[in-house]
């Protein structure tokens, strides 16, 4: 028979996840709204944080299709969008704590600048997501390879916890990496490498060569996104401190590397697409390609940083649209 736990994690019951996650932050974190708290969470950002997940579930998909399981699916979208809420809710206490979130930083008030939200209340609503951001990854883990796989049970759970880590440690502490310059290099290896090669093997239990290219892919394009952010925030990150990859190196070099990871990008898609022959429908994520395009043209021709802003968006979306027509092609190429 299966056990209680298996009976529960049920496609259907992530809604109910997902509600209980909002009430039990606004209950921990005391007065603070929910309206505060979904602005505080950047809702926004989510589309790109899902894109290495249905891109590693496409792979998988594409491998075997029998191999795909709903269930992993939806515990490893929602597990990876609370580490992109834990990151957001971090970066939103560390950056205020700092002084980096003043009134010189363009882009939305956050929250503890704003002083809708104490520190008090941010640290516990961080602590709150980092706690059901492990216990979803636990059931994620449980779902995906039972009690039989004690060595990669043991290794997801570990890069689990660098995820929480991770996610905390990009602006909060006196060590915060993002304000060395070391922001670039975790989202390429979290939100690309680990994210679809990670959510691949939930599926198949083994590793592809090939599929290390379409993670390549997402992994700069996450980057790409974190570095028009830091592109529009340079003149307060440089006055404030904090030491991106972009005031290292300053914008005319930044655009250059822009051009560089979004480019690069397209043609790691493009190879594994010439390596794995796909063909016709397989090939429907091009379409994608055409928003990227247009973006690096905006950007080789922008002179004020602000309006960058509008870019983030374009980047991210064309990401999760590359995604998801790449999830699409594959299945109808098969079916």
């Amino acid at each position: 028979m299966k056990s209680f736990l298996e009976k529960s994690i049920k496609q259907k019951e992530l809604l109910e996840y997902i509600i209980v996650f909002v009430i039990s932050i606004c209950n921990f974190a005391g007065s603070m709204d929910i309206i505060t708290l979904l602005k505080a969470a950047r809702l926004r950002t989510l589309p790109l944080s899902v894109a290495g997940i249905i891109t590693g579930s496409a792979l998988a998909f594409r491998e075997d299709p029998y191999a795909f399981r709903w269930e992993i699916f939806g515990w490893a979208l929602l597990t990876t969008i609370l580490f992109q809420v834990l990151s957001n809710f971090a970066n939103d206490y560390g950056d205020g704590v700092k002084g980096t979130d003043n009134e010189h930083r363009i882009g939305p008030t956050r929250a503890l600048q704003s002083g809708r939200v104490t520190r008090r209340q941010m640290k516990k609503v961080v602590l709150i997501t980092a706690l059901l951001s492990l216990l979803s990854a636990t059931v994620l883990i449980y779902t995906a390879f039972g009690r039989e796989n004690l060595l990669y049970i043991s290794v997801f759970f570990v890069l689990g916890m660098l995820c929480v880590v991770a996610a905390i440690k990009y602006t909060v502490g006196q060590s915060a990496y993002g304000y060395r310059g070391w922001g670039d290099l975790f989202v390429f290896v979290f939100f690309g490498l680990v994210s679809v090669v990670g959510s691949y093997f939930l599926y198949t239990e083994s590793l592809n060569k090939v599929i290390w290219l379409p993670a390549i892919a997402i992994g700069l394009l996450s980057v790409a996104v974190l570095n028009l952010n830091n592109m529009r925030d340079y003149d307060n990150d440089k006055r404030s401190g904090k030491h991106t990859l972009v005031v290292k190196m300053g914008i005319p070099m930044a655009k250059y590397y822009h051009y560089y990871l979004v480019i690069l990008a397209m043609v790691a898609m493009l190879g594994f697409s010439v390596m794995r022959l796909q063909m016709r429908w397989e090939l429907l994520y091009l379409v994608a390609f055409l928003p990227l395009i247009g973006h690096l043209l905006t950007v080789k021709r922008n002179t004020e940083l602000k309006q960058l802003d509008k870019e983030l968006k374009i980047v991210a979306l064309s990401t999760f649209l590359l995604s998801v027509l790449f999830f699409v092609g594959i299945l109808v190429h098969i079916f």
